[in-house]
């Protein structure tokens, strides 16, 4: 092991017990889900089944929640923050970063100021009170997300920032959070240090700060100090969400934002229907009403042996080294969320910029129907995208010196012209061609755009005339005629229909099923072991703690050493992972190189010899 390495082992231990979460419910392994690797190998759709009944630990939680009767004086709260000219600000790093900008996205989408928009047409007929001039507007921009590194964070993470209060608190405070505003600091684990800084800012500013998160009270209580000031302090209110473990251990993309997504679309539902002057009360018992038909549909055997054939497709694709594309645009950030969360998880590659040709191609990419790529991530974000911008002296003021240049070439690099190096309009496809063996599946549902449908129908014909596999994912009640004639293999996910404004049944619908797709799919590919993600990123300080948890319960190393071959094998991959190129899972080579004794070249050329056969 090198010196440097070790240092920087040293360096974690020394403030590791901050960061050492294992005995966290949302760190533990799920029972059900106990042998997935084991049954995907020999039934798709059976494995899926696994992993939806893991997610009825959702629909059991939101069902408390709704007999609580908590979601009425929250959406209260946040209706009266709004009328008194407020706004609300969802946070959140990581998964629940990305959680926060689709809140965000479907609340502006829903008072957008254009004439078909669903949310002026209601008001329009609301005939107690005239529309205001410039109210729709208003309505629009009331709501903020503040994720770990900005916007930027949504296509891959960025380094650290989620490991910093005093970031959290400036994102935030850039915003200018106030005494009017309402604060949703939105943790999976309940320990995020960045989410944390959040929720102290909106204290200081005498905002009402709401704490949602997904680990009982008494174990982080016991097990971390920043957790337990935040639950112990009267100021901020908690919305303790804990569904159990993640089907994917650890995962918390997976059922812990999705009872995030369930309650607080509950809640913005409500704050709609009172802006509206429509009834609001009955909206948490309307949402669980037809959120247990979908439930009921997701495990129904016609959509699991088709979303299973679904799964094949895209195994076969990134198997012989090839790419898929989505094409959406309705649910452009629900897929996008889904399809850029698989790089942390399972070490496939990120999204890669149009001119960087040394980055690793990406397994999937996103397309939207938009011309240009800024009105594409202004379609995605409903807004224009708001990135970190900090100068050196803002940097200067928040980390040690030792870390100023290292956090200042990271800020140059998720400004706003990297993010739109990110071509996901229409006129990045030229970058992305699909060929023979590639595949195009269109994401879509009953209430898209005639020119978006168009766009979609488009591109899959493209793919087909290259031979590329076409395929597509369809939330509704009917497959539509036309898109089923353009594709070798459909989905049909059927969504109960509903009077929810905010269409949130269906959004809970595209994540679950497209969290299934993902994973099912990986844990195909080798990476998954059990239902452990052993091809975990160890991006960020609670990574590398679980990355050596992992490598600890697969060998005979204790904590320590198992942490110091971790950084070895961190500081041989480093390059490529910064340069976004293709590189082994460190914690797969530090198993092999535990148990056999072998050198870092070794390990990696033994892996690659595992994934040929």
């Amino acid at each position: 092991m090198s010196s440097s390495s070790l240092d920087r082992s040293l360096d974690f231990l020394e403030i590791s017990g901050q960061f050492k979460l294992g005995a966290l419910v949302t760190e533990s392994s799920h029972p059900v889900t106990a042998n997935l690797s084991e049954v995907a190998k020999g039934d798709v759709a059976a494995a899926l089944n696994l992993l939806f009944q893991a997610d009825e630990d959702v629909l059991n939680t939101y069902r408390e929640f709704v007999q609580s009767g908590r979601a009425t004086a929250i959406a209260a709260t946040v209706g009266a923050a709004i009328k008194s000219g407020g706004r609300i600000f969802f946070t959140g790093c990581g998964s629940t970063g990305r959680l926060s900008i689709l809140l965000d996205s479907i609340w502006r989408d829903f008072w957008k100021p254009q004439g078909n928009s669903r949310g002026n047409e209601a008001l329009a007929k609301d005939k107690s009170e005239p529309p205001r001039a410039g109210c729709y507007e208003d309505f629009e921009n009331r709501t903020f997300s503040v994720m770990a590194g900005g916007d930027y964070a949504l296509i891959k993470s960025v380094e650290g920032f989620e490991d910093f209060t005093a970031f959290g608190r400036k994102q935030i405070n850039d915003l200018g959070v106030s005494a009017k505003d309402v604060v949703f600091a939105i943790t999976e684990g309940g320990e995020t240090s960045f989410v944390i800084g959040t929720a102290w800012a909106g204290v200081d500013a005498g905002a009402k700060v709401y704490f949602v998160y997904n680990n009982p009270d008494d174990i982080l209580c016991q097990h971390v100090a920043r957790s337990r000031e935040v639950i112990q302090d009267a100021r901020i209110e908690k919305i303790n969400l804990t569904t159990g473990p993640m089907s994917i251990t650890g995962s918390t993309r997976m059922q812990a934002t999705s009872i995030q997504l369930c309650v607080l679309l509950t809640v913005l539902e409500m704050v709609a229907r009172e802006l509206l002057g429509q009834p609001a009360a009955a909206a948490p018992a309307d949402f669980l009403t037809q959120l247990e038909a979908l439930f009921k549909n997701l495990r129904s055997p016609e959509l699991l042996a088709a979303l299973a054939k679904m799964v094949a497709l895209e195994e076969s694709v990134y198997r012989g080294t090839h790419k898929n594309s989505y094409f959406a645009d309705r649910l452009g950030i629900d897929v996008l969320t889904d399809t850029t969360e698989r790089s942390p998880t399972y070490c496939t590659p990120p999204f890669r910029k149009f001119d960087d040709d040394k980055a690793a191609e990406s397994w999937a990419f996103l397309f939207l129907p938009d011309d240009w790529t800024d009105n594409a991530w202004h379609n995605i974000l409903k807004r224009k995208p708001r990135c970190v911008e900090w100068t050196r002296s803002e940097i200067v003021a928040l980390v040690e010196e030792a870390k100023v240049e290292r956090t200042l070439e990271i800020v140059e690099r998720i400004k706003a012209d990297g993010l739109m190096r990110y071509k996901i309009g229409s006129n990045g496809i030229k970058y992305r061609s699909l060929v023979f063996k590639d595949s195009a599946i269109a994401v879509t549902t009953t209430k898209e755009k005639a020119s978006a449908r168009q766009f979609q129908l488009k591109q899959l014909a493209i793919a087909k005339a290259n031979k590329a596999h076409t395929g597509l994912i369809y939330f509704g009640r009917q497959l539509p005629a036309e898109l089923v004639a353009a594709v070798e293999l459909s989905v049909l996910v059927s969504v109960p229909e509903t009077a929810l404004l905010l269409d949130g049944v269906t959004r809970v619908a595209v994540k679950l099923v497209m969290n299934a797709l993902s994973t099912c799919t990986m844990v195909r590919l080798g990476r998954v072991m059990g239902n452990y993600m052993v091809w975990v990123v160890p991006s960020n300080l609670k990574l590398i703690d679980r990355a050596t948890r992992y490598i600890t319960k697969l060998t005979a190393l204790n904590y320590e050493a198992a942490n110091a071959l971790l950084f070895d094998i961190i500081e041989y991959v480093e390059p490529r992972m910064k340069a976004d190129q293709a590189y082994p899972p460190v914690v797969g080579m530090a198993v092999l190189r535990a148990k056999e004794n072998l050198t870092n070249e070794q390990a990696e050329q033994r892996l690659k010899l595992n994934a040929a056969a």
